[in-house]
């Protein structure tokens, strides 16, 4: 059973301040929580309701269980529908990046995206091609945030997610900086090499003005329909699997 406290801490990390301040997220559903396990990640606590049988999780490292009420772990869930285990996890601390880190690869740069569920979607999409970094600006949507930690189901366990100020960590990197762009180049005809920064905009206004003077190739996704523009984490995947197409 929890207390009154650990309840209201526990609640308190679906705000932004909060995860900040106690370096504290909360991860919910059995899929999740078990991709987060087997992970660098430091488990502060499991809680699981009566129903859920533990040794299903097959701990192989001594991790703190709670067994709690349903009604705690509804008290506690940013979900409609409660799953029946949580996992308390430490936030990371991340080293900053350089350029030798992020050559003969690609990193996804991210200014300024805001919706939880695309943040989520591309944070899978960088999981699926294999990108291990992706780096966000300041006013990017926090990762931690319950909504893209249940919409990137499992994989931010295993993506560096880091946050900086774009417009100085940009030209410190020796590297091509691909921007997804409305007048750039065809992507199917961009020619990507075996390195880069690839940078998406903001959902509503693309990029900032000031990104874009640092973009050192502009690239587009052709249309061939009457949308006015394509969701940031479907033009990100797009990116991800021209990129990776050259590879096969």
């Amino acid at each position: 059973m929890l207390s009154k406290s650990q309840i209201s801490l526990l609640k308190s990390l679906q705000h932004k301040k909060e995860r900040t301040e106690h370096g504290l997220f909360l991860v919910e559903g059995y899929k999740s929580v078990i991709e987060f396990i087997n992970s660098p990640y430091q488990i502060e606590a499991i809680y699981h309701t009566a129903s859920f049988d533990p040794k299903m999780l097959n701990l192989s490292r001594k991790i703190n269980l709670c067994e709690i009420s349903v009604t705690d772990i509804q008290k506690i869930s940013s979900l409609k529908t409660p799953r029946d285990v949580t996992a308390l996890v430490k936030i990371p601390v991340w080293p900053v990046l350089n350029n030798q880190q992020l050559k003969k690869k690609f990193t996804l740069v991210l200014d300024g995206i805001q919706d939880p569920g695309n943040m989520g979607t591309i944070i899978r999409t960088a999981d699926w091609f294999g990108i291990e970094h992706i780096i966000c600006a300041e006013d990017t949507v926090d990762v931690y945030n319950p909504k893209v930690v249940q919409a990137s189901m499992g994989s931010l366990s295993r993506i560096n997610v880091h946050y900086t100020n774009l417009e100085i960590f940009l030209p410190q990197i020796e590297l091509p900086v691909f921007g997804a762009m409305l007048n750039g180049g065809n992507i199917y005809h961009t020619d990507f090499g075996n390195e880069g920064l690839i940078v998406m905009g903001n959902e509503g206004n693309g990029m900032r003005p000031e990104i874009e003077r640092l973009i050192t190739k502009a690239v587009t996704i052709p249309r061939t329909g009457k949308a006015e523009s394509l969701n940031v984490a479907i033009a990100t995947a797009l990116f991800c699997a021209e990129i990776n197409r050259k590879f096969q």
